[in-house]
């Protein structure tokens, strides 16, 4: 996978940032309006009336600009509707590339988790509502051509994230397993528990972050321990 993964499509996000990074001047607060604009009505038409039967024309004239005004903030619809799924993403892996030293990579994945959460909901609607973002994300999981696609920057946002990890740990990824298993074993996890909290009835992300946190609390016991309520046999 390419090295620059593991900046979290740095292109695809820029303008977005956090609060400290926003912009400042006139004119970069009037193109931030642009972006945010041209993100919610897209997201609202992908919401209401589904990704495919939405085109760029009904985005652009909703916002009232140009198909070139679109393209010089999105490269295409595809990268409209991940949007807010990358600055979440992002989120998590500034987290983690903070995480100390000291910390072994399950801890400092989850705290990095943890730390995420703590401002993901500001950032998200710094950008969009956080109930169009909910509903962005039930659209991607049962849009089939997104999900697809979602499974494929899963996969490598998890290799990123383990070279990351092989990188704190002073690890070659390519020769040692260990930073692939326990991202994957991690992510799964992740995966899991937005697919349930997505099909829940308690949209909110209160109720995200506790699914999240209580599955991730037993990965290890799930992994290391005994399932059996009986006695069991060891040879």
């Amino acid at each position: 996978m390419r090295t620059d993964r593991c900046s979290f499509r740095q292109n695809t996000t820029t303008g977005q940032g956090t609060a400290a990074e926003q912009p400042t001047g006139l004119r970069a607060r009037k193109k931030q309006r642009t972006r945010n604009a041209l993100l919610r009505v897209a997201l609202e038409l992908f919401t209401t009336q589904g990704y495919d039967r939405t085109t760029v024309d009904e985005i652009t004239d909703a916002v009232e600009v140009s198909q070139r005004t679109f393209f010089r903030y999105f490269a295409s619809k595809e990268e409209v509707a991940f949007a807010v799924v990358d600055m979440v993403e992002e989120r998590f892996v500034e987290a983690l590339r903070v995480r100390p030293a000291a910390e072994f990579p399950f801890e400092a994945m989850r705290n990095a988790v943890a730390a995420a959460w703590d401002t993901i909901g500001e950032a998200i609607e710094a950008a969009v509502p956080v109930g169009l973002y909910m509903r962005t994300y039930q659209m991607i999981e049962s849009t089939p051509a997104l999900l697809a696609v979602h499974l494929r920057r899963s996969a490598e946002l998890e290799e990123a994230v383990a070279r990351l990890i092989a990188g704190r740990e002073g690890l070659d990824v390519d020769t040692d397993p260990r930073p692939r298993v326990a991202v994957a074993a991690f992510t799964s996890v992740i995966r899991v528990t937005g697919r349930l909290w997505g099909q829940g009835q308690n949209m909110s992300l209160e109720a995200h972050r506790a699914l999240s946190e209580s599955y991730l609390d037993h990965l290890g016991p799930a992994l290391a321990e005994s399932w059996s309520t009986g006695a069991r046999q060891r040879s």
